[in-house]
């Protein structure tokens, strides 16, 4: 069973949903906006605040479900390892003990929240990558950049990165995905075995990843110059952005949803 082959972690899931015509900028101001309301939210009113954008622009992306609990079952480890670490430490009304093990119900509820704001944040990153192309989500940073250049913030330095970043997100998975079936057919896995040797499995696949990602990055680099990059110098844009109707509500909506999380924690 392939572990890496079908993560869909930070790539782009074509589209021609009213989220994916959205402006880049519109998104990139509408999710921290989202994410800030998601963290803030401390009530039952708060919670279900700060899920509506979310939970809104998840439906009028119509990505499938299917894709959707591809890219969020390569996260679930480290869900369920929060999850459990939050029960055992959380103090309060016993529920259940073994020893120095201890479940609490403040535990539980205090489980049930970290959860629910993992997920609705894992939504809201993978909204923005999966419906907008590296390039128009450089462009967007760009753009949103552009005033700071003026205090020498370089913008599209910055940009460039990320999108350098996003792009090798499916190569480092495919290569990940390689270097373990090698080390299957040589009699390793990462799924069998006690944890003494997954543990030694796992650096096995992270050393010949790394070295990976460096030679590429230093290909990258050569390729680069080879084409005479000079960063942002004198360079013009193919695709002018405009916001729309649509971008500002995308914005106005998740900033109702902060100042009702606002309003609900702090009155």
């Amino acid at each position: 069973m392939s572990l890496f082959s079908n993560a869909v972690i930070g790539q782009y899931y074509p589209g021609d949903s009213l989220v994916h015509r959205l402006d880049p900028r519109a998104k990139l101001l509408a999710i921290p906006l989202m994410v800030a309301a998601t963290m803030l939210a401390d009530n039952p009113t708060g919670y279900l605040a700060a899920a509506v954008p979310v939970l809104l622009l998840t439906v009028l992306a119509q990505i499938p479900p299917r894709v959707l609990w591809q890219g969020m079952k390569f996260l679930w480890v480290i869900l369920l390892i929060s999850l459990v670490l939050q029960v055992m430490s959380y103090p309060g009304e016993s529920l259940w003990q073994w020893g120095i093990i201890s479940i609490s119900r403040e535990g539980l509820a205090a489980a049930g929240k970290l959860m629910y704001r993992l997920i609705l944040l894992i939504l809201a990153a993978m909204l923005l990558t999966m419906t907008t192309t590296p390039v128009n989500l450089t462009g967007g940073l760009e753009k949103l950049l552009q005033p700071f250049k003026r205090i020498g913030l370089p913008a599209h330095e910055l940009a460039m990165m990320m999108t350098i970043a996003l792009r090798f997100v499916p190569t480092l998975l495919q290569e990940a995905e390689i270097v373990r079936q090698a080390q299957q057919a040589r009699g390793g896995s990462l799924t069998t075995g006690n944890l003494q040797q997954r543990m030694r499995a796992a650096v096995a696949l992270m050393v010949p990843l790394l070295a990976g990602s460096l030679k590429r990055a230093d290909e990258l680099a050569v390729a680069m110059e080879a084409r005479c990059y000079r960063g942002d110098y004198r360079r013009t844009k193919m695709r002018q952005f405009k916001f729309s109707g649509h971008d500002y509500m995308a914005i106005i909506i998740s900033a109702a949803a902060l100042l009702v999380v606002l309003w609900e924690r702090w009155t």
